[in-house]
This record gives C-alpha cells, sequence and structure tokens, in this order.
C-alpha cells in the first residue's frame, strides 16, 4: 500500500531524530572518530579490517585465490569490525579509512604502511601489486575495470536502494521499493545479457570483476540478500545463475566467504583469520559436531 502521509522537507534540514531502522545507531550526518581505539596487528604483511558483507567478501576472496595462486606474501590477518556496535568509528580505524566503511586494508610490506579504502581500490591495488586477476592487455584489462567499476557504480542501488527500503526500512514505501526493485532487476537484465555471451564477467578470464559482482549479484541470484529471491524472480536471470554456481565451485571462494562472517549457519562462519589453518580447524569443528 503507498504510503499516505505526505511529507514537506524544511528548508534547511537538521538531524534532530533517529533514522529509524535496522542500522539507525550508526548512522549520522558527520564522520571522524567516535572514541580511541588502536587496531590490533598480526604477524602478516597485509592486515584486513573487515565483516563478511558484499564489500568485505570481494576482498577475502581475492586474498584467497592469490594464495591458492602461490603468492606468500598475500598472507593476511583479518580483524573483524562489529559495524552494529560502532567499531567503524573508533580512531585506529578512521586513520585507515576516514569514510568508516568496511573493508580496509593495511599493507605492512613496505618500509612504511599503506593503507587502502574502498573495495575496489583494494582490488585493484592487490591485483597490480601481485600481477594477478587483471588482463596486461590493454582492452582485456580495460574491458575487466568497465565492470569493477559498473558494481562500485550500480550496487548502490542494489544495497543502500532495495536492500533498504525492502529489508531494514522501518516503513514499507510502495514507491521506494518499486523504483529501486525496477532498478536492480535491470541491472540484473545487463549482467544476465552479457554473461549470455561471457564465461567470466571481462570475457574469457576470470578477474577481479568477477570478485566484486560476485558477492552482490551471486548473492542476489542465489537468495543470500534480503530475503529478495522471489520478489525479484531471480531464477529468471539463467546466466547469473549459471556463473554464480561456476564461482561457488572455487575453493577459494568458498573460503573468502567464511571469513569475517558472523551471521548463517556457525559452521560458515570464522570470524577471524589469522592463518590458513584456520580453515582446517573450522572444518574439523564441524565434523566433530556432526555436520
Amino acid at each position: 500500500m503507498a504510503d499516505s502521509t505526505e511529507f514537506t522537507p524544511p528548508k534547511v534540514w537538521t538531524w534532530n531524530k533517529p533514522s529509524g531502522g535496522r542500522f539507525a545507531n550508526t548512522n549520522r550526518p558527520i564522520a571522524g572518530p567516535t572514541h580511541d581505539k588502536d587496531l590490533p596487528v598480526g604477524r602478516h604483511p597485509l592486515q584486513l579490517y573487515s565483516l563478511g558483507t558484499p564489500n568485505g567478501v570481494k576482498v577475502t576472496i581475492m586474498l584467497e585465490e592469490l594464495l591458492a595462486l602461490g603468492h606468500s606474501g598475500a598472507e593476511y590477518d583479518a580483524w573483524l569490525i562489529r559495524i552494529g556496535d560502532g567499531d567503524q568509528f573508533g580512531s585506529g580505524f578512521v586513520a585507515v579509512n576516514p569514510n568508516s566503511k568496511i573493508p580496509a586494508l593495511l599493507d605492512r610490506s613496505g618500509a612504511k604502511p599503506i593503507r587502502v579504502f574502498e573495495s575496489g581500490s583494494i582490488l585493484l591495488y592487490l591485483a597490480e601489486k601481485f600481477g594477478a586477476f587483471l588482463p596486461n592487455d590493454g582492452v582485456a584489462r580495460t574491458e575487466a575495470l568497465n565492470w569493477l567499476f559498473w558494481q562500485m557504480g550500480s550496487a548502490p542501488y542494489l544495497g543502500g536502494g532495495f536492500g533498504h527500503f525492502y529489508a531494514y526500512a522501518p516503513t514499507k514505501i510502495e514507491y521506494a521499493i518499486d523504483r529501486f526493485a525496477m532498478e536492480t532487476k535491470r541491472q540484473l537484465d545487463v549482467l544476465d545479457r552479457h554473461l549470455a555471451e561471457n564465461a567470466y564477467v571481462a570475457g574469457d578470464t576470470y578477474t577481479i570483476a568477477d570478485m566484486a559482482i560476485f558477492p552482490w549479484y551471486g548473492g542476489v541470484a542465489k537468495g543470500w540478500l534480503y530475503d529478495a529471491a522471489a520478489f525479484l524472480s531471480v531464477q529468471d536471470y539463467k546466466n547469473v545463475q549459471r556463473w554464480a554456481d561456476m564461482l561457488l565451485e572455487r575453493p577459494a571462494v568458498q573460503r573468502g566467504r567464511m571469513v569475517n562472517r558472523i551471521f548463517g549457519e556457525p559452521s560458515s562462519q570464522l570470524h577471524e583469520r589469522h592463518d590458513a589453518s584456520d580453515f582446517e580447524t573450522k572444518t574439523q569443528d564441524k565434523i566433530m559436531a556432526g555436520g
């Protein structure tokens, strides 16, 4: 049902009431830290501060794929940032990412630590650092980057638009849900039509574009996001389904999806990752539990 309450915006907006919804306690119109808290540092060259949301999963998949290729320099510590508790507003986290969003990466392999924030930037940084999952050829490289930035520009309409108004907003607004459902389905159609002629997003080669797009659009297609699979008729996007299933067969994708995950089946969660053996321990725990 449409919202019958007419709202007239004031001449000047002021922050005088909570925004409501699932993430209301983390929303505010100002930046900067709210408290002093140093970030932990592990023994590996790369320190990741994240959460197992789609944006966080992009990076853990990339790191696990690099390790699977034998890049030992990609060993990493993955520290859990609980955004619902406001960890992203600690002074240490803000120093790594002034935008207070996960994921954030600190590369301590050189003489001076390098901070990298925004998931697309992290993927590109790691691809260039290790010379992997991004073609060197100008045409193929550009195509991969086209789709990487397509995801960065499109997913806010899926997450902050459709996901928010369909699943999280305290009031169901027909206009907002219709608007963003339409755009989400248009984006899925863009991807589906493209994948009808391409094995992977950037062509015949698996790249960071796949890693960026999969947690969002693969997640929608497989029913992981917003409990909206039936609403969006995701079964109709046959090529997206084929592509998502293919990526799910990759062991590194399976591992990457577990890291910093705090929801779903306990056996699928690895809150922090500090060594490859952490996955083996999790598997043993599942076996002992009869899973």
